[in-house]
């Protein structure tokens, strides 16, 4: 866009302030999308000899790194190619550090399960669930170090539905889950590089191990001579480069934090003359706002071009994260005092909502820095989740600057071109003859494929109940123990002997319960068919309502999914009685884990389900009512945890009964006539119940368009 150098004086990237090491490389690839990516890593593992790290916010055993075929003589799935790599070489070790996920995100990951049957079947490959961050945050890098001498650091994670070409196709064959359902097209991207800052990515991976309490891994290996990792065919964007590694690491335990990507930001958005171009997820960083709105502001303020997803992924973090980014948006606009912002959507013209998902975490300042990583434009990543972003500066004698000033110009067009849906050399042109990346954008737009401006709006019914800092995205680490002080009374809290007595029978119930059912028939009583004829049986009873609200509790206690039972009792006693004993034997069991929870005290409970419980009691305390019909209509905890924590949390009984009535009622009503039908349709299949079992699914859907609907932007009324 500009010829002379974007930056001047001293440089940007300061080891000990906005990175945490600058080291060379020898080559420096951006892989746009996941096929690029995964072709690539699968390339370098096979010839892996010593070591592998792979560090992830997600990792799937199931996933297959080449959806078409590898044809490599392994096995696709990722668990079994990495266990027939060990298997072929004894001195190579894989290391995999995954985050000990939410239970918000249960549903949408493989279950431990799987994990122990995809990862634990070789003595060379430690899996690891990483829970030593703080409460509510999560570890966040995408890392994939081979040998040290190969890495990779962006924001795919080896996980399912992120495979996608840069054509992203609306009818695209390959692009399935696990389970073969397709998927919509998803946009990110990921940084290749080796050398010493691939080394680097290797000591970086060994201490994350390290911290997560994790056995000592392979001292580093050697890194010059031997093989040469690089994929074979694939023509590097840099050659013989430095590269920033900057990091964010929450405060933990008295070491204090890391946040050198928000400096980073900050002295990026300071120093550019130009232009900004951010590539992110979400865009809701209280402290980037403040920062590109100073800018805004100046007379020679540079354009700032924000490429971002239309919505995001699905009702709730619409209604949060992305009330949130249009709050931000909204701001910026009002800030914009010379028109040099916009935010714009990748517009694919056959997707139904619009837009691509865009996932990547990308930045460009001028013609001078690049970078790449797992940190999104949130209050998290800035100082609360774990991060990784690398770093091209362009210095050095003229000539190097120029080298590198043109590669980091080419990486940002070669983005804007994918979403543009045109060749990088009509974006080099564009934006050299109009001297603005606006301009070259607007003239860029067509009626097809494109980037389309966005504009979204801040919807008052959510701004009504939304604070301006939400657990959804903490700026700073949350102290659950100071929180739960303001709600609980010092003369309240139980006194030692008896925290000690009550961790002592729970323990003892716990360790009866495995023992029964390791050696005794309990397991095998407990299923569905099991469950059924036990159901049945109590039909013939005389105290048939009291029967089953004993098995409720009883179920309850022993955490047995309440869903099943809910199905059962629909199965068994129809719709009508079904929703009665459901309901009634629901709200018994929730009852009876709440009273336990009051016995059983917070202090007990933390030493047993960790501090991480005190985000969901601290929820429970301050929301009340709301609190609980959020909780049961999106099941984020298991029953009874729930049950026990609500009790912990000294919400009100009442409060707490009658936002478990409103959150389960609907579901309870719906899981019983929908099992009850299903039923009858499989015992006595006839036109009448195939009807209504569709006629039930039109409604579910309505339900969720409703939904939809009312947390979609409503269009601005004319003036």
């Amino acid at each position: 866009m500009h010829t002379e150098p974007a930056l001047s004086g001293p440089r940007l990237l300061t080891p000990g302030r906005n990175c945490w090491r600058v080291a060379p490389a020898r080559r420096f690839k951006l892989l746009i999308d996941a096929d690029a990516y995964f072709s690539a890593v699968r390339s370098a593992l096979r010839q892996a000899r010593h070591s592998v790290f792979i560090l992830g916010w997600d990792i799937d055993s199931r996933m297959r790194l080449m959806p078409g075929g590898a044809s490599d003589g392994y096995p696709e799935g990722l668990g079994d190619f990495l266990n027939a790599l060990i298997e072929e070489r004894p001195q190579l070790h894989v290391y995999i550090l995954n985050w000990d996920f939410a239970m918000l995100y249960a549903l949408e990951r493989e279950w431990p399960p799987a994990y122990k049957h995809g990862w634990r079947r070789r003595r060379r490959l430690y899996f690891h669930m990483d829970a030593s961050h703080p409460v509510g945050a999560s570890h966040h890098q995408k890392i994939v170090v081979v040998d040290d001498k190969l890495a990779f650091a962006g924001g795919i994670d080896l996980t399912r539905n992120r495979w996608d070409t840069p054509e992203h196709a609306p009818d695209q064959p390959l692009r399935r889950d696990i389970d073969g359902k397709a998927y919509g097209p998803f946009h990110d991207v990921q940084a290749m590089l080796d050398g010493e800052a691939a080394a680097a990515l290797g000591e970086l991976a060994r201490t994350r191990w390290s911290r997560a309490g994790c056995k000592a891994a392979l001292a580093q290996n050697k890194t010059d001579g031997g093989d040469d990792l690089w994929p074979a065919g694939v023509e590097p964007d840099l050659s013989d480069v430095e590269i920033g590694i900057a990091r964010t690491e929450p405060e933990r335990e008295g070491v204090a934090g890391v946040y050198e990507i928000r400096r980073l930001y900050l002295d990026a958005i300071a120093a550019a003359r130009h232009a900004l171009f951010f590539e992110n997820q979400y865009f809701t960083s209280n402290v980037l706002h403040d920062a590109l709105a100073a800018r805004l502001a100046e007379a020679d303020a540079p354009e700032v071009v924000v490429v971002s997803p239309q919505n995001q992924s699905g009702w709730l973090e619409q209604a949060t994260m992305g009330h949130l980014r249009a709050r931000i948006h909204q701001r910026l606009k009002a800030a914009d005092q010379h028109g040099r912002y916009r935010m714009y959507c990748p517009r694919l013209a056959s997707e139904q909502d619009g837009c691509l998902n865009v996932h990547s975490k990308v930045f460009a300042v001028d013609d001078h820095l690049f970078c790449v990583g797992s940190a999104n434009m949130s209050n998290r990543s800035m100082a609360y989740d774990t991060e990784c972003n690398l770093v091209i500066e362009a210095h050095g004698d003229a000539t190097q600057q120029a080298r590198i000033r043109t590669a980091i110009a080419d990486m940002r067009n070669r983005l804007l071109a994918e979403h543009l849906n045109v060749d990088t050399q009509t974006v080099r042109q564009e934006i050299a003859g109009r001297s603005s990346l606006h301009a070259a954008i607007t003239s860029l737009q067509s009626e097809g494929r494109t980037m389309a401006p966005l504009d979204p709006v801040v919807l008052p019914q959510i701004e009504a109940i939304m604070p301006d800092k939400v657990m959804f995205d903490p700026e700073t680490p949350i102290n659950p123990d100071e929180l739960i002080a303001q709600f609980v009374p010092a003369h309240a809290r139980k006194p030692v002997p008896r925290r000690l007595i009550g961790l002592g029978v729970f323990g003892i119930l716990l360790l009866a319960l495995a023992v029964a059912w390791r050696f005794t028939p309990l397991r095998e009583w407990l299923n569905l068919s099991s469950l059924i004829a036990l159901a049945r049986g109590l039909e013939a009873l005389p105290f048939t309502p009291l029967a089953v609200m004993a098995v409720y509790l009883v179920a309850g206690m022993l955490m047995f999914p309440v869903t099943l039972l809910i199905a059962v009792t629909g199965i068994v006693f129809g719709p009508f009685y079904g929703v009665l004993y459901a309901l009634a034997g629901s709200l018994l069991s929730a009852l009876a884990g709440f009273g336990f929870g009051v016995w059983l005290g917070r202090e007990t409970l933390q030493q047993l389900l960790g501090r991480r419980v005190n985000s969901m009691s601290r929820r429970f305390a301050r929301r009340g009512i709301p609190a609980m019909v959020v909780i049961r209509l999106l099941p984020v905890a298991p029953f009874t945890v729930a049950n026990v924590v609500a009790g912990v949390s000294h919400l009100g009984l009442r409060d707490y009964l009658i936002g478990t009535f409103l959150g389960m009622a609907p579901g309870i009503v719906v899981t019983v006539a929908f099992a009850h039908n299903l039923a009858e349709a499989i015992r006595h299949p006839s036109l009448a119940t195939i009807a209504l079992l569709a006629g039930m699914g039109v409604l579910l859907i309505g339900m969720a368009l409703g939904l939809q609907k009312l947390l979609s932007p409503q269009p601005a009324s004319a003036r």
